[in-house]
């Protein structure tokens, strides 16, 4: 193999200190964003525990589990039948290591690592297992969301002279908001049912479903 010369030399320390900078931003951004759920955490316990007079340990609000998703990693894969150290980035995306892989804990060897996909406002979020089609056909990916089915500027459009926190109520689901164009951006309908996305990533062998969860909605009497 030919030698490089002094510009190949020069090119490549340029791209290894750009990869090294964008690296070190992105674990800055992810230990940002760490810290940031553990606030929102305490600050809904703090929530619950005023309405309801109770201790947040007494009412089992423990923490389950907390997965970082838009992450890049540097990790073993399969790649053209040759075993390499590759850096996945999952854009939209998030683990999804099948069972007894070597990088999840412990407590989830037997059945694979969970995998979180939120829907939207007016559907249903799921929980979901890693399974070993992830690892022969996405680097051990599954989505991270139901992925949008159009344009925040679209669904503000398809929002005008609506009030999209009353079609939600009537569905038994509360939802809050600063302003009428945050719901409008979040609408259910500018979402793919997560249901269907769902049934591609397991029919796929890519997670496997666990439980589906619905909005916290009112009681009506």
């Amino acid at each position: 193999m030919a030698s490089l010369d002094a510009s190949q030399k020069v090119y490549s320390s340029r791209l290894l200190s750009q990869g090294e900078h964008y690296i070190g931003a992105m674990r800055a951004a992810a230990n940002f964003a760490w810290c940031n759920r553990q606030v929102l955490m305490w600050h809904a316990r703090e929530v619950f525990q005023s309405v309801f007079g109770k201790s947040w340990e007494s009412m089992q609000m423990n923490l389950v589990y907390d997965v970082a998703h838009n992450i890049a990693k540097l990790e073993e894969h399969d790649v053209a039948g040759e075993r390499k150290n590759v850096w996945v980035h999952r854009k939209g995306a998030t683990r999804a290591f099948p069972p007894k892989h070597r990088e999840i804990p412990d407590r989830y060897q037997s059945i694979g690592q969970p995998v979180l996909i939120p829907g939207d406002m007016g559907r249903a979020s799921w929980v979901l297992v890693g399974q070993s089609g992830s690892m022969e056909q996405t680097f051990g990916t599954t989505c991270h969301g139901a992925g949008r089915a159009m344009s925040r500027t679209q669904a503000v459009k398809k929002a005008k002279g609506r009030r999209i926190d009353k079609e939600l109520l009537a569905k038994g689901v509360v939802a809050r908001a600063r302003g009428w164009r945050g719901l409008a951006e979040e609408q259910p309908d500018a979402y793919k049912d997560v249901n269907l996305v769902v049934d591609v990533v397991h029919r796929a062998g890519l997670s496997h479903k666990v439980a589906r969860m619905r909005p916290i909605g009112v009681i009506k009497g």
